[in-house]
């Protein structure tokens, strides 16, 4: 026996292929902590496997909100920066790195769907199967402990047996030895005796047969039954080794199944820095900036050595008085806005007179009082405002503050640069084109459903459509207008900028062909842009004309800014003359534009066409503002 076991373990060593049943058939308890310790490995390593995917997990969903923190946002400032190659090439990157972080949510989801759960429920069935391979090996060794229990019992009742028999054989020879002792005495001790001898008897064969019967057992035990339990531990072992084998294999090939995707994400990132044009960003550069000015030409010389040459009087001292308030207002007030120089400058207006009781007045023959305004004392204020470049600067900076910081920028972007306004309005044109082909396919949609509903009325009643149609075409005759008028002011700026572009031809041309030579115009205050941010418009060349008041000369010198937006319409009730300075004359029942509201005065800023407008008295007129911004007032 024992060399049969030593050759199996021979060939066990050599072939690789042993059985637990005959090389560890003593090895029970040690075979029960291997197997609990392999259960404990497998549930170690599911709990690793476990981890890494909450560690996948979180780094996708960090990777992801990083990808969308800095994503472009609607509606904001950054929008505008993504014009840029290199803003472009860095949405790309965010968005492949968003696809990268997806791949590592496919590692967490695999690594839980293929391993976590198939080891979870494996490692359960593990368990149920250990406990009952090893409940039938403590079995049949109960089973055999029992057998080995019962020879031992039937060995120690014949070893008394046997002693017993001794005795009472010794006790008969010593009796039938004695001559003293009756003869009923002796065959009661051979009784004895005999009787002694047949229970030993008894016992031998007893213990003979549980001999028997535990050698026929152990052989079973030993050469049966524990090496059949063994060996389905030992396939229940490989099982659980050849589990563990393969999910390592598929914890690899989960990774690297995505490999290949997540390769490609790289490759667009690199493909989305390699986009980047250094040239292409340089040139809209200049596209978002270029403003549209020229640059300012010589500085006229002016010689102030001739007033010491000229004879003084009271006439030419006045002569050149004049001169140089006009020569500082043409330099100066093309600065500002005249609405915003007289909301910031202007004396207090007086009230306007009562509206007439009939539509034709008698007693309003010279019209109404205009609005008066101090002259005198206004360009007393701005001469002493102006008088210096540092105060220039700072007017032109108080402009362009009010415009930015207080959002007073107008609708039809005269507040920008005229390259600025011209790209502003371009763009705004392009939606406003956009939004009316979305309304006509609606309109065009709405149209077919209802000829279909004409032609079947159970699918529907075509009335039911006309509210539809009706809000579309009002939509689209409002947004019609909204694109004539942005037309409109697009033309304007592009037949300026045209302009613009062939006087400085001309220009260039004239200093080119009077080299050395001083320029007999100054276009200095031409284009000329701040280094605040702000600008200021062509100024209309120095007119010769001899205004009869100071108040006509101080409107003209705005005649070059471009006009007011209209921000709505009204109605002439009753007519006004309007001869005195500020007014205009209106006929009843005439549309005018509104251009300025009532600013509490009683006067209402309206314009008859490009060239004439002027105040009138708020009472006379029905006034329409624009209703998407203030709706309708009338007063009456």
């Amino acid at each position: 026996m024992h060399s049969n076991r030593g050759l199996s373990r021979r060939n066990c060593l050599e072939t690789m292929s042993c059985s637990w049943g005959t090389e560890l058939w003593d090895q029970f308890d040690n075979l029960e902590k291997h197997t609990q310790w392999g259960i404990e490995f497998l549930e170690r390593y599911t709990k690793f496997v476990k981890e890494r995917s909450e560690i996948e997990l979180s780094y996708a969903k960090q990777i992801r909100n990083l990808s969308k923190k800095y994503q472009l946002k609607k509606n904001s400032k950054e929008e505008e920066e993504f014009k840029y190659s290199t803003c472009r090439a860095f949405l790309m990157t965010l968005n492949e790195l968003n696809d990268y972080a997806g791949q590592h949510e496919v590692i967490a989801e695999n690594l839980s769907t293929q391993i976590i759960a198939e080891l979870s429920r494996y490692t359960q069935e593990l368990k149920a199967e250990r406990k009952s391979h090893f409940h039938d090996g403590r079995r049949a060794q109960q089973y055999i402990e029992n057998s080995w229990k019962q020879l031992e019992s039937s060995k120690r009742r014949f070893e008394r047996d046997c002693k017993e028999a001794d005795r009472a054989q010794h006790y008969f020879d010593k009796m039938d030895a004695d001559i003293n002792v009756t003869k009923a005495d002796v065959e009661k001790a051979k009784q004895q005796a005999h009787m002694r001898h047949q229970i030993a008897e008894d016992s031998k064969n007893e213990y003979l047969t549980y001999l028997q019967k535990f050698n026929k057992d152990q052989h079973e035990h030993y050469y049966t039954l524990i090496p059949h339990i063994f060996q389905r531990i030992q396939e229940m072992e490989e099982r659980r080794v050849g589990r563990v084998r393969e999910s390592m294999r598929v914890y690899t090939e989960v990774e690297r199944k995505v490999l290949p995707i997540v390769s490609k994400c790289l490759d667009g990132m690199t493909k989305a820095a390699e986009s980047i044009e250094p040239k292409m960003d340089s040139k809209q550069v200049v596209e978002s900036y270029k403003s549209g000015f020229e640059p300012p030409g010589d500085v006229e010389f002016e010689d102030y050595s001739v007033s010491m040459k000229r004879a003084v009087s009271e006439s030419s001292f006045l002569n050149a008085r004049g001169e140089s308030r006009r020569r500082s207002r043409s330099k100066l007030w093309p600065l500002l806005k005249r609405n915003k120089l007289m909301s910031l400058l202007a004396s207090p207006r007086q009230p306007p007179p009562p509206p007439p009781t009939s539509p034709s007045p008698d007693g309003l023959l010279n019209g109404p009082q205009s609005p008066q305004q101090h002259k005198e004392p206004l360009s007393q204020r701005l001469n002493d405002f102006m008088g210096t470049k540092h105060k220039m600067h700072c007017l032109r900076s108080l402009k362009r503050g009010l415009s930015l910081k207080l959002g007073t920028g107008q609708e039809d972007y005269s507040h920008l640069p005229p390259e600025q306004r011209r790209k502003k309005l371009q763009a705004k044109l392009n939606d406003i084109n956009k939004d009316i082909q979305k309304e006509m396919d609606q309109r065009d949609a709405l149209t077919k459903m209802k000829d279909v509903y004409i032609k079947n009325p159970h699918l529907g009643d075509p009335d039911s459509i006309d509210p539809r149609l009706e809000e579309i075409t009002q939509s689209l005759e409002k947004m019609q207008l909204e694109a004539h008028k942005f037309e409109g002011w697009l033309t304007e700026v592009e037949r300026k900028l045209l302009e613009k572009g062939s006087e400085s031809q001309r220009r260039q041309s004239g200093h080119f062909d009077s080299q050395g030579n001083t320029p007999l115009t100054n276009n200095y205050g031409q284009n000329r842009e701040s280094p605040d941010g702000s600008y200021t418009e062509d100024p209309s060349t120095e007119t010769t004309m001899q205004f009869k008041s100071r108040s006509t000369e101080f409107d003209d010198e705005f005649d070059d800014e471009e006009p007011l937006p209209t921000i709505g319409t009204c109605k002439a009730l009753y007519p006004f003359e309007g001869q005195n300075e500020g007014t205009i004359s209106m006929a009843e029942s005439e549309m005018l534009y509104v251009i300025e509201e009532d600013k509490g005065d009683g006067w209402t800023r309206v314009r008859r066409n490009e060239d004439e407008e002027g105040y009138v008295p708020t009472s006379y007129i029905k006034l329409f503002l624009d209703m998407n911004a203030k709706g309708a007032k009338t007063y009456i």
